[in-house]
């Protein structure tokens, strides 16, 4: 059986061609230990969105809707096409989907839209063109920050993608091979997704998966509820073939949130870093501590300085949760801890020697003051 190919979606208007970049960014020997899937083709799909809701819906999105018709209304004005020209080039040589947050234009796509440089535009529903300024991007996250001169724009409200239910419906939206505007059904088909695709020793990866189609042109674009609220940001498929085959990955939008509003306030990322090195829980580790359920998060070591040494987080602690929140896997613990920013303090549920304990003010530190290099948290 073949293997599966990690597709980043991003459109290469260049030759009409839509080519998709290729990821195979090698993770570091903790990120192959917690994920058993093998580095795959990757191509990532983009947009974002923010501010505007539905009238007269249900309170929960969990529900089988007549049409889609009032959700793809609001979104679609909130959803951009983002063409990239590198210079000494005359026309676009990449491009893809973003998604406004704001109604005096802070725009929301991945990184890898932007990455290779050159002049960005941005082109909305109603077809009007700016020129746009990259505030600031994270390629540990693969998110990026626009900004145009424009007013009394349609932004869309963040869902809280902590509450997504697999088997929800969601609409992605975005511009896939730079047809305007499309707006594709699916449902969230899993949670905590880490597929490898992104480089880097702090990257980021608890990706939401759907079945909505997504293709090259549709990363930076929107996942979204029946309400019209932002599920995630469009980044990748997974494919043998470089098209959609069923499988897309989105950034959940609490993790947006919070990157977006780094970009916003710093230029950069605030990344917070627990200070330990982690594997998941299988099956052998869980008979070996005599855990009721395959789940949770094991340490491995714990780096000296770092918040978690003076917190005293030991070797072959469990993670299980933090604030409360349940971790079930890496992903979902990196996730957790990247919402954070360092100096913050988060509590943690963990199980040593068999007896579930609390501990609280665990102070997260920064990249710049970790004394070795710890895979987020």
């Amino acid at each position: 059986m073949k293997k599966l190919g990690i597709v980043i979606t991003t459109t290469l208007l260049l030759n009409a061609a839509f080519t998709l970049f290729l990821f195979n960014g090698l993770k570091t020997s903790m990120q192959a230990e917690q994920s058993e899937l093998s580095s795959p083709n990757v191509r990532l799909a983009s947009y974002d969105y923010e501010p505007a809701t539905l009238n007269a819906k249900p309170t929960s999105s969990f529900y089988v809707p007549e049409d889609f018709v009032e959700t793809a209304n609001i979104v679609t004005q909130a959803v951009v096409n983002i063409t990239v020209t590198t210079r000494g080039t005359a026309a676009p040589t990449s491009g893809g989907s973003g998604v406004i947050i704001s109604r005096d234009g802070y725009i929301i796509t991945n990184n890898h839209v932007i990455e290779g440089g050159g002049k960005v535009q941005v082109s909305l529903y109603n077809k009007r063109i700016y020129t746009a300024t990259v505030v600031g991007k994270d390629p540990y996250t693969d998110l990026a920050l626009l900004k145009i001169d424009a007013t009394n724009l349609k932004p869309l409200d963040y869902a809280n993608s902590d509450n997504v239910q697999v088997g929800e419906w969601v609409l992605a939206v975005g511009n896939p091979f730079n047809l305007t505007s499309t707006v594709t059904a699916g449902i969230v088909s899993a949670k905590g997704r880490n597929i490898n695709i992104l480089q880097g020793m702090y990257s980021i990866e608890s990706f939401i998966q759907t079945d909505a189609v997504v293709n090259p042109g549709n990363s930076g674009g929107a996942l979204v509820n029946m309400k019209g609220q932002l599920v995630g940001i469009n980044a990748a498929i997974m494919s043998e073939t470089g098209a959609y085959e069923g499988y897309s990955f989105a950034i959940p939008a609490n993790l947006v949130q919070k990157i977006i509003r780094d970009l916003k306030e710093f230029g950069v990322a605030q990344r917070a870093l627990l200070g330990v090195r982690i594997k998941d829980v299988d099956n052998e580790i869980a008979a070996d501590f005599n855990l009721g359920d395959v789940e949770g998060v094991l340490v491995r070591t714990v780096d000296p300085g770092s918040g978690a040494a003076e917190a005293g987080l030991r070797m072959n602690d469990i993670i299980i949760g933090v604030n409360g929140i349940k971790t079930t896997s890496v992903p979902e613990l990196q996730e957790q801890i990247a919402r954070f920013r360092p100096g913050d303090t988060v509590a943690l549920d963990i199980i040593r020697n068999g007896s579930k304990i609390k501990k609280g003010q665990v102070t997260l530190r920064g990249m710049e003051s970790e004394t070795s290099s710890t895979k987020g948290k």
